[in-house]
């Protein structure tokens, strides 16, 4: 039976300037950093939650071929090889003040959801990623009416 996720997979362009960002600006650290011959097996994980791994996966053999790997890097450029990841913090504001401090570019500002307080930015490649600050009360979801108009 399945129980948990252990690893999620997220494509870069170069594993080093990936470890600058994700270690050097968000606060991760390195799990595994291992050369296996043919590829460099590359994780890190935020050091209160040591059982859930990203890895930082390069596009390229043994996983892809030369043309698939090209593919993946094209659309990694444009924001569109993944769905993007959520990360949790205790201040959105706080933390989108301090990785803007740190260079770090967001395409949206800490904005107020029913989920909570949310904002968007990518990383160095391109990769969608998105933090949140989880309402103090339990999350109130609004109705699709409600949904349709606010907009």
């Amino acid at each position: 039976m399945l129980k948990r996720i252990s690893h999620t997979f997220i494509h870069v362009l170069d594993q080093d300037e990936a470890l600058d960002f994700y270690v050097g600006k968000l606060g991760m650290v390195v799990h595994t950093d291992a050369d296996l011959g043919v590829m460099r097996f590359l994780t890190v994980n935020f050091p209160d939650q040591p059982d859930v791994e990203l890895v930082l996966m390069a596009p390229g053999p043994p996983a892809y071929d030369d043309t698939t790997a090209a593919q993946i890097r094209e659309l990694v450029t444009k924001g569109a090889a993944s769905g993007g990841m959520i990360f949790e913090t205790d201040d959105c504001r706080g933390t989108y003040e301090s990785l803007r401090a740190a260079g770090v570019e967001f395409t949206q500002e800490p904005t107020e959801r029913f989920y909570g307080t949310d904002c968007a930015l990518r990383d160095p490649f391109g990769n969608p990623l998105r933090f949140t600050q989880p309402p103090d009360g339990p999350i109130v979801v609004p109705s699709a009416e409600a949904t349709a108009d606010a907009t």
